[in-house]
């Protein structure tokens, strides 16, 4: 199915001053520019076109290049920079899907703050969809970057390193600051979205704890099933 969807050239868009929306098939990498340097979070599928020649034809400012976590279409292209920041828990699953040879690891704490100058990301460890997975935090252009933990898409909770009571517990945490922001950017799907998908999600997950959700099969071939809720919604 992947292979079938990642056909498509990168195609770049301005979504807000100095923040651009790159667009790899059914995945996205984002960009923020600051008055020192650039935020480019994720790398997408890699193959399309070289994301570091697009990052530059938008940007002359140096670039960190951050990943949400470490599935591979988050870090195809990630080949392409010197350096990759991650979280410390998704070292090792990247690792296992990139393999040794590549870009100088840099691991992030909770808490960290990422300051491109004018901006600033604080880092949230937000387990659940992977061990490792962050969200990024801009109190001040109250957005918030939150990979494949928030989405108008079902959500992948099955395989290796998901885990359906910490992702739940990571939405917990969300929800607490939704009053730092006012606009949520998923890898996924729509974009932005608002802080309700998060009261979505979480009604959502109450329902399946509950055994109240009706399984589905997904649109594709997959080995889970498809758990919808008010707009929102699971593979598990």
């Amino acid at each position: 199915m992947l292979e079938m969807m990642n056909n498509q050239p990168l195609k770049a868009e301005k979504i807000r001053e100095d923040t651009y929306r790159i667009e790899d098939n059914f995945v996205r990498c984002l960009l923020f520019i600051g008055t020192e340097r650039a935020l480019l979070v994720d790398a997408g599928f890699g193959g399309n076109g070289s994301l570091k020649q697009l990052v530059g034809s938008l940007t002359d400012k140096p670039v960190q290049l951050v990943i949400t976590h470490a599935d591979p279409d988050h870090i195809g292209a990630a080949v392409e920079f010197d350096t990759v920041y991650m979280h410390k828990d998704e070292v090792a699953r990247y690792i296992g899907a990139a393999g040794e040879k590549g870009p100088a690891i840099r691991t992030l704490e909770d808490g960290e703050v990422i300051d491109i100058g004018g901006r600033s990301f604080e880092v949230l460890l937000v387990p659940g969809h992977t061990r490792g997975s962050i969200a990024l935090l801009d109190r001040t252009g109250r957005i918030i970057v939150t990979g494949d933990l928030v989405s108008a898409m079902p959500v992948f909770l099955f395989g290796e390193d998901r885990d359906f009571d910490a992702y739940v517990a990571s939405m917990e945490r969300l929800s607490l600051l939704k009053t730092e922001f006012d606009e949520i950017y998923p890898s996924h799907g729509d974009l932005p979205l608002s802080p309700g998908q998060i009261d979505r999600l979480l009604a959502a997950a109450e329902k399946q704890r509950a055994g109240e959700l009706t399984p589905q099969e997904p649109p594709f071939p997959m080995p889970a099933k498809m758990y919808l809720y008010e707009g929102a919604g699971f593979y598990i």
